[in-house]
């Protein structure tokens, strides 16, 4: 056996050598400390190190090299063949030709990882604070824009409601049919209850205290004149045939007669069978007596709630009354509902003639 040294004498040596180099150090170079050495061993180099990479430039050489490699060993074995003529040497020279290609794959799949996987490209912090800063500028000039669309959208909205609201109180104030309404109480118009049928009176709830007004549920025929329609507020007479005659607060050249009934969709009953369906229209004179024939009309309950019939009053010809005679409704057996009358057309002055020609009131 050689002769092998202790660790006393190696740790001497390590010394020695250790002065010598120190002593051959020019002046002003650093001098490292023994416990700096010391530190030495528990330093992780590998955090300083990059990872291990495989180049692109690698792979395209080790793809050559390796056709190249497989061109030769398939030539090899085409001449081998040839001078053996053995299947067996043959297969077996596959089989490990396989072997080898398998093995290359693999190896090539663990290397290949690494290309997919590089680093991107790192940022320094004035760059990443840079790019940050440039992103919340874009984010704040977003959402200016967005409040921008918000305060635009919210304008337009204003306005089509303001508009809306403006034509719903327009029609309102036009009472829906933008004509001038003589047969309104407010106005002066009255019902002249002595050719005005009588009211409707049911048996059934004929007691002692529905002869007191204030007790009885019944509606005059003046309801006809007010505005307020509504399920229920109705003058109701007896039967399917009725009149009412209308004092206008002056004489008027009539033009148009509307009715209002409440569509089947909101009537308590279910249907509008109450509702007028057959009239007729006369405009009266002063003297009573003298009635004029404006014209037959049907109100159908499927159509409209508010329908404006025109007379057949030619010449114009000024009235100070005018009847409504109601020849059928829609099938009620007991009594017939009348809502709304409205009279259109032109007021004359007092004085005038009946075929004087009026002004709009």
């Amino acid at each position: 056996m050689g002769w092998k040294p202790s660790a006393e004498a190696c740790a001497s040596e390590l010394q020695r050598a250790d002065r010598l180099w120190r002593g051959n150090q020019p002046a002003g170079s650093p001098v490292v400390s023994e416990e700096q050495f010391d530190l030495l061993p528990t330093l992780d180099l590998r955090q300083e190190m990059p990872p291990p990479r495989v180049s692109k430039s690698f792979l395209s050489l080790l793809l050559r090299v390796l056709s190249v490699l497989l061109s030769l060993v398939g030539d090899v074995l085409v001449i081998v063949y040839r001078e053996v003529c053995s299947i067996r040497f043959l297969l077996t020279a596959l089989s490990l030709l396989s072997l080898f290609l398998a093995a290359l794959w693999w190896g090539l799949l663990y290397l290949v990882p690494p290309l997919e996987n590089e680093p991107k490209e790192m940022l320094t912090l004035s760059e990443y604070h840079e790019r940050v800063r440039s992103q919340g500028q874009q984010l704040q000039q977003l959402q200016a824009q967005l409040d921008k669309l918000h305060k635009e959208v919210s304008s337009v909205r204003a306005a089509n409601s303001e508009r809306v609201a403006k034509l719903v109180f327009q029609r309102l104030n036009e009472d829906f049919v933008r004509k001038p309404d003589y047969a309104l109480s407010s106005v002066g118009a009255s019902i002249d209850l002595e050719k005005t049928s009588h009211d409707y009176e049911d048996a059934n709830t004929a007691y002692f205290w529905n002869r007191f007004s204030f007790w009885n549920y019944a509606r005059p025929p003046t309801v006809i004149l007010e505005p307020d329609v509504f399920p229920g507020n109705c003058w109701a007479f007896e039967g399917d045939q009725g009149q009412v005659v209308i004092r206008l607060p002056g004489r008027v050249q009539l033009s148009d007669i509307t009715l209002q009934h409440p569509p089947p969709s909101v009537a308590h009953t279910g249907g509008a069978n109450s509702a007028p369906r057959d009239f007729a229209v006369y405009g009266l004179q002063a003297d009573d007596e003298t009635e004029v024939f404006l014209g037959k009309f049907t109100f159908d309950v499927e159509k409209s709630e508010i329908q404006t019939f025109h007379l057949q009053n030619d010449p114009p010809t000024a009235f100070p009354k005018v009847k409504i005679q109601i020849l059928s409704n829609w099938g009620h057996p007991r009594f017939t509902c009348l809502y709304r009358v409205r009279a259109h057309g032109m007021r004359t002055s007092e004085g005038a003639g009946d075929s004087a020609t009026g002004e709009p009131h």
